[in-house]
């Protein structure tokens, strides 16, 4: 049966349903395994450490990886803010994306380097490159050892200006390395994936237990909790959610939420009743309009209501942000102002729907640009907007771990920027190795370039002049 649909998927001619050929092999091979008892997912029950090679890893697959063996991991297509990526850099697994045909080119027992730095994979090395590489490895681990240093300082410029710095979660077993690395809180909490990879949805009951483990585990430090994200790659297996042929611009995030009450109440309530505990925020992802959020907020004071009916504490004063991911949101970044205490801006999607850009899509990565001026200048509107009606605007996608565009961030005046806990270091290194006035400076004069390579380029020799140790290769 599964041949046989597998046949007759590969011969139709719609790119998009061929492409559905990987999906029916792998349903096929589950239900096999299902039906034979053997639970062995290859990347679950590991026996030995290995560098997992693939054509592609949904967000499911990498998150149930067994990372106590998958020492890296690379893949055929993806860009480097695909969910994936971003996994891989939230669990600290050294990973490449997008390299075209390489599952087609190696074998399994193969040596093989995988250089996340540079995006590349290098199959069977010879001695000289196996050396170059080892003494490359005890160069970065000299470096890292120097900015931990840093981790229980301030993130504060030369004269006087702070900047909050937070780190980006997926599971809570990822808090101890948040501590490590000097995080002053959690600036995005990513729910999604507790709903994922099970036959059922979450109780309210789980997840209030789940966000108060976080909320106690980080007290008094903040935790910005994002409300369900469902959309784009990532899919509830619990919910019959049909398939979209651009699920990134459909039914996701906010809407699905706003469609879905039932769900958004209960994951609301269970933020709440959480909030008790610790330092929680909440906020909504994709907001489109005002209408979006008002809608939300109105849903939050209803959870909110029926809790004080039934006497269950709950922080009164919680505050609720929105995330600034669509060009609409920061045009009109000063209406949604009014209804917000803070912004979170998720560049990661603001570049991909500025530049209609699909930021899985390798063949045209070399369009996503962090540094393009129309990202820039929407960003600074957002951050004005902020400014105006006095709430605190943050940056919580990939954008905010390169040193090079932090330092133009900082220019421009954001708040806080929140990453990768390991991109913490560095970031923390760059701002205490500027002025304030210095990097306003700098992020004006970027604004005048035309071009996104342009300002790229000016933003990393002007941050290579000052810590030159942080471009060493």
């Amino acid at each position: 049966v599964i041949q046989r649909y597998f046949h007759a998927f590969a011969q139709i001619n719609d790119e998009y349903l061929k492409e559905r050929v990987a999906d029916i092999k792998d349903v096929g091979r589950r239900i096999l395994q299902n039906l034979k008892g053997e639970n062995k997912d290859s990347l679950i029950n590991l026996q030995e450490e290995v560098i997992v090679i693939a054509h592609d890893l949904s967000p499911s697959e990498t998150a149930t990886m067994d990372r106590k063996h998958v020492i890296a991991f690379a893949t055929d297509i993806g860009g480097p803010t695909s969910h994936t990526a971003i996994m891989a850099r939230s669990m600290e697994i050294p990973a490449v994306v997008g390299l075209d045909r390489l599952s087609k080119e190696v074998s399994n027992g193969d040596t093989i380097i995988i250089d996340g730095n540079r995006g590349i994979a290098i199959v069977n090395p010879d001695p000289l490159t196996i050396d170059r590489y080892t003494r490359e490895e005890k160069r970065f681990v000299e470096l890292v050892t120097e900015l931990d240093k840093l981790k229980s300082l301030t993130a504060e410029t030369l004269d006087g200006h702070k900047l909050h710095l937070m780190a980006n979660i997926e599971f809570p077993d990822e808090i101890p390395s948040v501590l490590v690395h000097g995080a002053e809180g959690i600036g995005l909490y990513r729910t999604e994936y507790f709903y994922m990879n099970r036959r059922d949805l979450p109780s309210e009951e789980e997840q209030f237990k789940a966000y108060q483990h976080v909320a106690e585990q980080l007290a008094p430090k903040p935790v910005v909790v994002r409300t369900l994200d469902l959309g784009g790659d990532k899919f509830l297996s619990s919910l019959d959610v049909p398939r979209e042929m651009n699920p990134f611009m459909g039914w996701r995030a906010i809407r699905f939420c706003l469609t879905r009450v039932d769900i958004f109440k209960a994951q609301l309530r269970a933020i709440l009743r959480a909030s008790v505990f610790g330092n929680l925020k909440l906020m909504y992802p994709m907001v489109s309009n005002v209408i979006e959020l008002q809608q939300a907020n109105q849903i939050l004071e209803a959870a909110k209501k029926e809790l004080r009916n039934e006497h269950i504490p709950f922080d009164e004063k919680i505050e609720v942000g929105a995330m600034i991911e669509i060009p609409s949101a920061a045009l009109t970044s000063d209406i949604l102002a009014r209804e917000a205490d803070f912004f979170s801006i998720g560049t990661n999607d603001l570049i991909q729907y500025s530049l209609a850009v699909d930021r899985v899509n390798e063949k045209i990565a070399y369009l996503y640009e962090p540094t393009h001026p129309a990202i820039l200048k929407l960003i600074q509107l957002t951050i004005a907007s902020g400014k105006r009606a006095k709430i605190w605007v943050s940056v919580c996608g990939e954008m905010g771990g390169d040193p090079a565009m932090a330092l133009l961030l900082l220019g421009l005046g954001i708040d806080q920027l929140s990453m990768s806990s390991l991109a913490l270091p560095k970031v923390k290194k760059t701002v205490r190795s500027v002025t304030f006035k210095q990097a306003k400076e700098i992020a004006m004069r970027a604004l005048e370039f035309t071009t996104g390579d342009e300002i790229k380029q000016f933003a990393e020799a002007k941050l290579k002049a000052i810590i030159p140790e942080l471009f060493e290769d």
